[in-house]
C-alpha cells in the first residue's frame, strides 16, 4: 500500500523564479522554466543540500550548525498572494517581493498542506513539502523599493498564508504552465495536536 496518496487536485505554475545572491538582496529575478536538482533550483542562492541551521530550528539546533537543507524553494499560492495584496491595500502582491521560487494556482488551502506531501509536475519533477513558510520582516524592504511605506503591513497580512517551503525529491524541468498534483501522506490526523 503506497505511503503517499494521489489526490485529483491539480495545480499550475504560474510563476518560477530564483534570488541569485541573497546577500545582495531577497528580490527573485523571473524565470520561464527552472532545471530543479537535489541541491535545489540551479543559481538559486538558497540551494544546496545541507544549509546553516537559522532561528526556525533554534530549539534543535544553536545558529549556524549544518543541516540538511529542506528550504530549498519557497512555494507561494497564487489565490493566496492575491488575498494577501488585498489586506496591504496593493492591485497584487509580485511574488519577485518575497524572493519566491514558485507560485501554484488551484490548489485549495495551500499554505497548510500536510508536511511531507509531494507536488509533482507532467515531467516527473517532484517537490516535498517540508512545512508552512513563516512569515518574516525581510521582505518589507523589497516591497517599499516599489511600493514605499506598504513592506510593513506584509507580515501580519501573511500570517497563514506566505506558503510552503520544499525540497527536490525528484530532478526534472520545472516550466510556466506546467501542471502539479497534490500526493499527500496515507495517514490520520496526529491525536496530539493540542498538546
Amino acid at each position: 500500500m503506497p505511503a503517499l496518496l494521489a489526490t485529483k487536485i491539480t495545480g499550475t505554475i504560474v510563476w518560477l523564479g530564483r534570488v541569485p545572491d541573497r546577500e545582495a538582496t531577497l528580490r527573485a529575478e523571473a524565470l520561464e522554466e527552472v532545471r530543479a536538482s537535489f541541491s535545489g533550483i540551479e543559481g538559486e542562492s538558497h540551494g544546496g543540500l545541507t544549509r546553516p541551521s537559522c532561528s526556525r530550528v533554534s530549539t534543535q539546533y544553536p545558529k549556524g550548525t549544518e543541516i540538511r537543507n529542506v528550504r530549498q524553494l519557497s512555494i507561494v499560492s497564487a489565490e493566496e498572494l492575491a488575498e494577501i495584496g488585498a489586506e496591504m491595500g496593493l492591485e497584487r502582491v509580485d511574488p519577485a517581493w518575497l524572493g519566491a521560487s514558485m507560485v501554484i494556482g488551484g490548489i485549495p488551502d495551500f499554505t497548510h498542506l500536510p508536511p511531507s506531501s509531494r507536488l509533482q509536475s507532467n515531467s516527473g519533477a517532484t517537490l516535498t513539502v517540508d512545512m508552512e513558510n513563516q512569515p518574516c520582516h525581510l521582505p518589507a524592504k523589497v516591497i517599499d523599493e516599489d511600493r514605499p511605506g506598504a513592506g510593513r503591513a506584509f507580515k501580519r497580512a501573511a500570517e497563514g498564508r506566505r506558503g510552503v517551503t520544499a525540497w527536490v525529491e525528484r530532478e526534472g524541468v520545472l516550466r510556466v504552465g506546467d501542471e502539479v498534483r497534490l500526493h499527500i501522506p496515507g495517514q490520520r490526523r496526529w491525536q496530539g495536536a493540542g498538546i
